[in-house]
This record gives structure tokens, C-alpha cells and sequence, in this order.
């Protein structure tokens, strides 16, 4: 309850003093317009990144002349054409949808159970001990992390040397395809359990009881309740992770060990090593349409899921 005026006299005198200044300052006629106000850093923002590729699209549009290296004055599409032809470039995509691909679907099969034991554990000390364990990587940057990941995978490494105990020579677990895909596994892991973790404590644990009471099993239960109604959560993270894996660069460069790039690193190749900033704008502008086309296509298939901006998740 509110205590009477009287009792704070000093306090209501300083209130309405500044009431009557805001309403000076700030009209009641001008507060129509603080919606739009508000979203003006927004859509300034807005206007930079579409400024920004426009910038972006006139470059790719010009060519390197290696003789004075400098941008052509004349536009051309050989930047294009020399994507869509060479073969290196097509590797370089190829690795880099295939790696996202594979690289979503791992995290998400090791997200959800993770994401579900931290939601629904009765355990308080599990679940804290969930959650410190889910939000400590984001302490440390990705850059540390892959230089951990050299540390524990080579040679001399720490797998290494356990192998040497056994008996078993060393094994080569770095600069590879698979050593790739597992450190971006372990850096998205974080991101998709905590898109999954919202989607499954809108289940409520009442449901899965109910079908338990009705002589439903745990895998039963799960196929045609938990799973479907998980949805959201599950669309929201694969799309988030693989998103953020098609355009990783340091984990690509790191572990990979300049031999398993993805078109993160050929973008900066082209920008700062060969000077080539048409190629550099091409592969850009390529790689945002590519990963548009992706995010477009899940939409359609499979809605918009928790990164949907109305209560249609369908």
C-alpha cells in the first residue's frame, strides 16, 4: 500500500516538480512520435549494413589489375564468372554447406539431450552444475579455444601421449576435416543449448506425467510430445548454428591449418593477401546469398521456430 503524501512531503514536491518538467521538456503531442524515436538506432544501423553492401556489390563489379594493382574503372562480371568456373572456389563452398550441415545436425543431437536433462532434473546442484558448465566457455574467447584444441590433439599433445602409453603411435588429429567440424561442434554446442532450453520449459512437465499415466513409455513419449512441441526450439537453434559455422573463420584457419578453409577464410585471403578486394567483395556478397537462400529455405520447410517475431511458429 502506498503510503499518504503527508508522509513524504519533501519526496512529492520533488515529483511533481519533475512531472511538470518532463511535461515541458516533452510534450504529450510528441509522444506520438517516441515509437518511431526509438527505432531510429535500428534503423540506422539498418542503413549502414545496406550501405555497406551496396559499397560491397560496386566492388565486386571490378577487377584487379595486377600490373598497378589497382581496382578496375570499368565494371565487369569476370569476378563472378571466375567463381562460378574455378574449381577451387567450388571446393571452398562445397567444404564449407557440407561442414554446416554436418556440423548443425551433431551439436543439435548433443544439445538437445543436454538441454532437456539442465530443464527437467530435479536435481538444484545438476542444474547449477549444468548451467556453469554451459556458460563458462563463453568466458574464454574462440581463439583460445582452438589454440586449446593444439595443446590436447597433437603430436605432442595430450591424446597423444595418453596413446603413447598404451602403446599406440602417435595419430594425427589436427589440420583436417574432422578436427574442423569437432572444434566448431564444441564452440556452437553453448549457442544451441541455450536456444533449445527456453523451447523445452514451455513443455509442460504435466504432459509428459499425463502420457506416462496412459500407459505411454519414455521413447513414446518423446516421438509424439516432447519432439514436436520442441520444434520451435530446435529450428531456432539449427538455424543459428548454421549460420554461425558458415561463417567462422578462426576455428577453419586454426585447426585446420590453412588446408580445410571455409569462405570466411578465402574472403580474407582475397581482401588482405592478394589484394584481390573484387574477389574478396564477390565471395562476400556470394556467401550472404547463400546463407540467405539457406535460412529461406528453412523458413519455408519449417517456420521461423523461436526466431519467429509473431506467435505463428508454424
Amino acid at each position: 500500500m502506498r503510503a499518504p503524501r503527508a508522509a513524504y512531503p519533501l519526496t512529492w514536491r520533488v515529483m511533481d516538480v519533475l512531472e511538470r518538467l518532463a511535461t515541458i521538456v516533452w510534450p504529450s503531442s510528441f509522444q506520438r512520435g517516441l515509437p518511431y524515436l526509438m527505432l531510429m538506432p535500428a534503423l540506422v544501423l539498418v542503413g549502414l549494413l545496406v550501405l555497406g553492401l551496396v559499397q560491397i556489390g560496386d566492388t565486386s563489379l571490378r577487377t584487379l589489375d595486377t600490373n598497378t594493382f589497382l581496382m578496375s574503372e570499368s565494371y565487369t562480371l569476370a569476378n563472378y564468372q571466375r567463381v562460378l568456373t574455378e574449381s577451387f572456389f567450388a571446393t571452398v563452398a562445397g567444404r564449407s554447406l557440407v561442414g554446416s550441415v554436418i556440423v548443425t545436425v551433431i551439436t543439435l543431437l548433443l544439445a538437445f539431450p543436454y538441454a532437456y536433462v539442465m530443464v527437467r532434473t530435479p536435481s538444484s546442484a545438476l542444474r547449477k552444475f549444468l548451467l556453469v558448465a554451459l556458460f563458462l566457455p563463453f568466458f574464454i574467447g574462440q581463439v583460445v579455444r582452438a589454440y586449446g584444441w593444439l595443446i590436447i590433439l597433437g603430436n605432442q599433445g595430450m591424446v597423444n601421449e595418453a596413446l603413447g602409453l598404451v602403446g599406440v603411435p602417435p595419430i594425427r588429429l589436427l589440420y583436417n576435416y574432422p578436427a574442423v567440424l569437432f572444434g566448431l561442434v564444441q564452440y556452437m554446442l553453448p549457442f544451441a543449448v541455450l536456444m533449445l532450453a527456453p523451447a523445452l520449459t514451455a513443455i509442460p512437465g504435466e504432459l509428459e506425467s499425463a502420457a506416462a499415466s496412459l500407459g505411454a513409455g519414455w521413447t513414446r513419449t518423446f516421438r509424439h510430445i516432447v519432439l514436436p512441441l520442441s520444434r520451435p526450439g530446435l529450428v531456432g537453434a539449427g538455424l543459428v548454428v548454421l549460420t554461425l559455422s558458415l561463417t567462422d573463420f578462426a576455428i577453419p584457419a586454426i585447426l585446420g591449418g590453412g588446408t580445410q578453409d571455409f569462405i570466411a577464410n578465402a574472403i580474407y585471403d582475397q581482401f588482405f593477401r592478394t589484394s584481390d578486394q573484387g574477389m574478396g567483395a564477390t565471395l562476400s556478397l556470394m556467401l550472404v546469398a547463400v546463407g540467405s537462400m539457406l535460412v529461406g529455405v528453412v523458413f519455408m520447410l519449417f517456420g521461423a521456430g523461436t526466431l519467429a517475431m509473431t506467435g505463428d511458429r508454424k
